[in-house]
């Protein structure tokens, strides 16, 4: 079992670090969260450009009980849940880790750091921490972090944080859009559609796409070689 490290903690039973989504887990779940704790999340993992957004958040759930995932609302219902949960939560901070830092790490590692700093730069107002997924960032001296799968649905503070983070990367994707409208962000958020393959492959890419996943670097191996060939032909004629 994992033994709890913060005192805080002290008398309350050992929990596992990581929650399954079972009748089980859920009820081992359920003793842990009337405790204080933050929850985090992030969004933009899958896309081919623009950051990854990741949130953390500490609030009251009774405060706002339509609470749930940010992908099972509407644009307008996280629109008005992000200004609510601003408003009432206790304490809340938003993280963005770059396409590049994205490229030099990874996708997960980046998430997780981001994760990381998103408890840090907080007001740790609580040692508790609940993260979405099944993953865990580097360890938090002195803080209890827990992975709880399928946390969005399961923790409202994971939800408010999956709320902030959505929609903090919409709205950055919807700058990116006045800049280059052409690019369709508007419509796909980045995420990777046949809209927005087709509109690379038409207008090209820009500092903000992350050149080591699949289609961007495809994209740019293609052109490489294309260029390699008209090279290759110059140098015969």
């Amino acid at each position: 079992m994992f033994e709890l490290k913060n005192q805080e903690q002290k008398g309350i039973p050992d929990f596992s670090p990581l929650f399954k989504n079972t009748p089980e887990e859920t009820a081992r779940l359920a003793e842990l969260l009337p405790l204080p704790h933050y929850g985090a999340d992030e969004a933009g993992r899958g896309c081919l450009n623009g950051p990854v957004v990741v949130a953390s958040c500490k609030i009251n759930p009774d405060l706002i009980p339509e609470l749930k995932d940010s992908k099972q609302l509407t644009e307008k219902e996280r629109g008005y849940l992000f200004d609510k949960i601003k408003l009432l939560a206790d304490d809340y901070k938003i993280i963005e880790v770059s396409a590049s830092d994205i490229d030099k790490m990874n996708i997960l590692k980046a998430s997780l750091l981001g994760m990381r700093e998103a408890y840090l730069q907080s007001e740790r107002l609580t040692t508790r921490y609940f993260v979405d997924g099944n993953k865990f960032p580097d360890e938090i001296p002195g803080v209890d972090v827990f992975a709880v799968i399928k946390g969005d649905q399961r923790v409202a503070a994971i939800s408010a944080a999956s709320i902030l983070a959505k929609v903090t990367r919409d709205r950055i994707m919807m700058d990116m859009h006045t800049i280059s409208p052409w690019m369709g962000y508007d419509v796909h958020k980045g995420y990777s559609t046949k809209l927005h393959l087709s509109r690379i492959k038409e207008h090209g890419i820009d500092e903000s796409y992350r050149r080591t996943f699949g289609p961007v670097a495809e994209l740019l191996a293609a052109v490489s070689y294309t260029h390699l060939r008209a090279h290759e032909t110059s140098l015969h004629l």
